[in-house]
C-alpha cells in the first residue's frame, strides 16, 4: 500500500509540474504561426500566465487581413487531460453583422482526454443559446439553437429538427 501511495503522490507531483512549468506563451505563439499559414492572425493586447493556462485581453481576430471579431477577454485552461478556451464579449465586424450574429456573451470550447475526437461548444449570445460539438474523426459542426434569439440572417441556413433549430456542415 505504501508502494502505491508513493506513485501516486510521484505522479501528482509530475503532473503539477508539468502545469507549472510548460510554456504555455511558447505553445501559444506556435499556434499564431500555424495560423498565420492559413491567413488567419490573432493581436492580442494583454497576455497574462495563470498556472493552468492563459488568459488574452482585447484579442482582434484577422482573416486574410480584414478585421473579422473582436473578443473582450478570451481564457485558455489546460489540465493536460482536459482542455477549455472560453471567449467573453465576443463582437463581430459591423461589415459581418448582414451574415452572423452581431455579438456573444460567451461562448466555452471543451475538449477532453475521454473523447478525443469531440470538442464540444456551448454559447450564450444574441442568437440565443447554443449546445452543440465538433466531430473531428467525420470533420463536422452540430450546433442547436437551445433558445433561438436574433437568428433572421442564420435561417436559411439553419434546418429545423425535434428540438428545434440547428446548424451542420463539414469541413
Amino acid at each position: 500500500m505504501q508502494m502505491v501511495k508513493r506513485m501516486f503522490w510521484g505522479l501528482l507531483l509530475v503532473w503539477g509540474a508539468l502545469l507549472l512549468f510548460m510554456p504555455k506563451e511558447q505553445l501559444y505563439f506556435k499556434l499564431e504561426r500555424e495560423l498565420a499559414k492559413q491567413g488567419i492572425e490573432l493581436n492580442e493586447n494583454v497576455i497574462e500566465e495563470r498556472i493552468a493556462g492563459l488568459t488574452f485581453k482585447g484579442v482582434t481576430l484577422y482573416v486574410k487581413g480584414i478585421e473579422v471579431a473582436r473578443a473582450d477577454q478570451v481564457d485558455l485552461l489546460t489540465l493536460l487531460f482536459f482542455s477549455q478556451l472560453e471567449v467573453k464579449g465576443l463582437h463581430m465586424d459591423k461589415g459581418l453583422e448582414s451574415m452572423l450574429p452581431k455579438s456573444a456573451e460567451r461562448i466555452v470550447l471543451m475538449h477532453s482526454i475521454l473523447s478525443p475526437t469531440t470538442i464540444s461548444i456551448e454559447g450564450k449570445g444574441s442568437f440565443g443559446t447554443i449546445e452543440g460539438k465538433i466531430d473531428l474523426a467525420t470533420r463536422t459542426l452540430h450546433l442547436d439553437f437551445v433558445k433561438s434569439g436574433e437568428i433572421g440572417m442564420l435561417k436559411s441556413q439553419l434546418k429545423q429538427g425535434e428540438k428545434g433549430w440547428y446548424y451542420e456542415t463539414g469541413f
